[in-house]
């Protein structure tokens, strides 16, 4: 009966392997909409894309970034200023691309612009806190896929959505960042059931911890330093110092914890791009895979336990 068990598991990873390894066709003919270029992520994808021929329209917030990036290119790529938070932006953007693309259409959209800060604890912020990041991660992400679209649409393409692990578990300390990766997790959900009529897939990636200008620590340092020093003398009591020392100590710490080889990611988002039949979702990097992915199919109780002994405690706490 094992035995039986075995084979079957062997068979279809072995069918599961040769079907993911098929590739579409006239990948030099194809375009890319990359948000989010000017470094990070989406800066290593359109290089990746680049170098595999296909035709990258790369979206970045600053002329410096988008400069660079076509220095270290093919004469293929182009740019565009995009602040995804910015309708008319977003309105000339998808113009750009469409005088570009023609009537071939859009064959992917990759929406990886994101922030991570301000980002605390939630006592620690104030509503504006919340909805600038909101506005970037999430409001900015769908205002873009509803602009483009009808461009996908005609290609019967892709978008890829850049989620995170923290789309799965939402640890204390994140703002507004776990709520807008649990937004574009449902976003892309309810994207993905509508577009399948069309013939339109639809990924997420959700990476682990990597060491991009996002999770810098000392950009995330001088963030809590900044929310610490503007609440109240109520919360700073309560909380302490030594608890706000503690929570650097774990952010300073996170350069050395942050996987330094983007291409995990990257990688999983070219496949989603290229493969014949792209995945639903991925989970970029070992923590993700080994311990927040599991983590988030376990009993809530269990999950809210490991990270009360393990996240630093208020002063006050009972």
């Amino acid at each position: 009966m094992w035995l039986y068990m075995v084979a079957l598991l062997g068979l279809w990873m072995l069918l599961r392997f040769f079907r993911e390894r098929q590739v579409v066709d006239h990948l030099q003919d194809k375009y890319v909409f990359i948000t989010g270029c000017g470094s990070g992520f989406g800066n290593l994808l359109a290089r990746q894309l680049d170098r595999r021929g296909m035709r990258v329209l790369a979206a970045c917030r600053k002329e410096e970034g988008a400069e660079e990036l076509r220095r270290k290119t093919s004469e293929r790529l182009e740019t565009v200023i995009l602040d995804v938070t910015k309708t008319e932006n977003i309105v000339a953007a998808t113009q750009w691309v469409k005088e570009r693309v023609g009537n071939r259409g859009l064959w992917g959209l990759v929406n990886n612009a994101g922030i991570s800060v301000p980002s605390g604890p939630n006592e620690w912020m104030k509503k504006q806190d919340f909805a600038s990041v909101l506005d970037v991660n999430l409001l900015g992400l769908i205002e873009v896929t509803l602009s483009m679209l009808p461009l996908v649409r005609k290609a019967r393409g892709r978008v890829v959505n850049v989620s995170s692990i923290l789309g799965r578990v939402s640890l204390g300390g994140s703002g507004g960042y776990c709520i807008s990766k649990y937004g574009i997790e449902a976003f892309s959900d309810s994207l993905r059931r509508e577009l399948r009529y069309f013939g339109v897939k639809v990924a997420i990636i959700e990476p682990g911890f990597f060491l991009t200008g996002m999770a810098s620590s000392a950009r995330l340092c001088s963030n809590i330093q900044m929310l610490w020093d503007q609440t109240s003398s109520e919360i700073r009591e309560i909380y302490g110092e030594k608890y706000l020392a503690s929570y650097l100590k774990n952010l300073n710490e996170l350069d050395q914890r942050c996987n330094k080889d983007l291409s995990v990611v990257t990688d999983c988002m070219e496949h989603a791009l290229t493969a014949c039949h792209p995945r639903t979702r991925y989970s970029a990097g070992w923590d993700a895979k080994l311990f927040f992915t599991p983590l988030s199919y376990l009993p809530t109780f269990l999950v809210d336990a490991l990270l009360y002994w393990t996240s630093p405690k208020p002063d006050k706490a009972l």
